[in-house]
């Protein structure tokens, strides 16, 4: 599914059950954690993530590793090891020039070379995911056992950065609440760093998706909220249009004339299903929204400008308005001939739903699509 970034789908992994009827069937988060398994940073996580701390010198590697072990298993964190060399032997051109007219060559005054190894909490597909900020200040106050230098063991072999002066600094500051905050206080949001920059650039919704949108009747784009429901999608095949037909579709009429303007048969027919199933809801009451792309057709439930709380074991306590959608209109179980239980979708006029109707952000159109619309 391609929605240029903008669509964040949320983990979901399963529910317990309790009552009252929703409120206490929270996705439990599982989080691998073999002690046995190195879990280095790669091009798949993220693409933000949370810097927790990094280490240097001999055994950081290890170290680096029981951390991650740890945040993984008592803190349910998705937690990787990232290495960086840092190479300060090399000299390096300065301002001006050397008294012969070339360039000024200096060096630093500490000339060495070392491997740090950085543990970093992921994956967020966003800077302001659901659930990032309370992993962020989770990490802040947490008090690892592998970090803690009040055992004799761990003070004597640590190579957490700086952790000496760090701990000094807490122990006498003058602020209560920082004296409280723990060996990883430091944390904050970065990028993945093994992604180009390039995949950090913002340019909102592809103005061609944004005008296939535009005169929609129950748009995505005008739900009010942070975050709706997905409870149905239909996929067709990709379809992109060069600089004239990208033209030519300004002007064209409202709903599924514009949709059907240079699409595949399957995903003219997966537009038409999301906007006959966003009707028919509309008509029952239901605060429906459809929104269409070069890949595929969604329908949705509601606006909302948070999805749950994040608990402090991982788990995320869904809203009930939220997850009372997520089950009316996910798939019912159904018995199986010699295979136990299956999973039956619901429908509505012959529409059907998706099995698991999933908590998703609203895409918003950013700055420059707006202004390519508009001239």
């Amino acid at each position: 599914m391609v929605w240029g970034g903008v669509l964040l789908t949320l983990a979901f992994a399963g529910v317990a059950t309790a009552a009252p009827p929703w409120k206490k069937l929270v996705p439990f988060k599982s989080v691998d954690a073999d002690p046995n398994k190195m879990y280095w940073l790669t091009e798949d996580q993220g693409p933000w993530m949370i810097m927790a701390t990094s280490f240097a010198g001999p055994g950081a590697e290890e170290q680096a590793h029981d951390l991650v072990l740890e945040l993984r298993k008592q803190y349910k964190m998705e937690a990787f090891m990232h290495k960086r060399t840092f190479d300060y032997t090399q000299p390096v051109y300065g301002r001006g020039v050397n008294r012969y007219g070339g360039p000024k060559r200096m060096r630093y005054q500490a000339a060495t070379k070392f491997d740090e190894i950085a543990v970093v909490v992921g994956n967020y597909m966003t800077n302001d995911t659901p659930g990032l900020q309370e992993d962020l200040d989770r990490l802040k106050t947490a008090r690892p056992a592998c970090l803690d230098i009040s055992s004799e063991s761990v003070k004597r072999h640590t190579t957490q950065r700086f952790i000496g002066l760090r701990e000094l600094q807490r122990l006498v500051h003058s602020d209560p609440e920082v004296r409280e905050l723990g060996p990883m206080r430091r944390a904050f949001v970065v990028r993945n760093p093994l992604l180009p920059k390039e995949y950090f650039v913002s340019t909102g919704i592809d103005p061609f998706v944004l005008e296939m949108n535009r005169e929609v009747k129950h748009s995505l784009l005008d739900n009010p909220g942070q975050y709706t429901v997905r409870v149905a999608s239909f996929q067709g095949e990709s379809y992109f249009a060069g600089e004239e037909q990208r033209q030519n579709v300004k002007g064209f009429g409202p709903s599924l004339d514009l949709l059907k303007y240079g699409r595949s048969r399957k995903l003219e027919e997966a537009a038409d299903k999301a906007h006959r199933l966003t009707e028919a809801l509309r008509k029952r009451g239901v605060e429906a929204y459809e929104f269409h792309d070069r890949f595929e057709s969604i329908v949705t439930i509601g606006s909302f400008d948070s999805v749950g709380n994040k608990l402090s074991d991982g788990r995320l306590d869904l809203r009930p308005e939220v997850y009372k959608i997520m089950r009316d209109y996910g798939a019912e179980t159904s018995a199986l001939p010699q295979h136990g239980q299956g999973f039956k979708p619901r429908t509505l006029d012959g529409i059907q739903f998706e099995i698991q109707p999933m908590p998703v952000k609203v895409p918003r159109p950013g700055l420059a699509s707006t202004y390519a619309l508009d001239h």
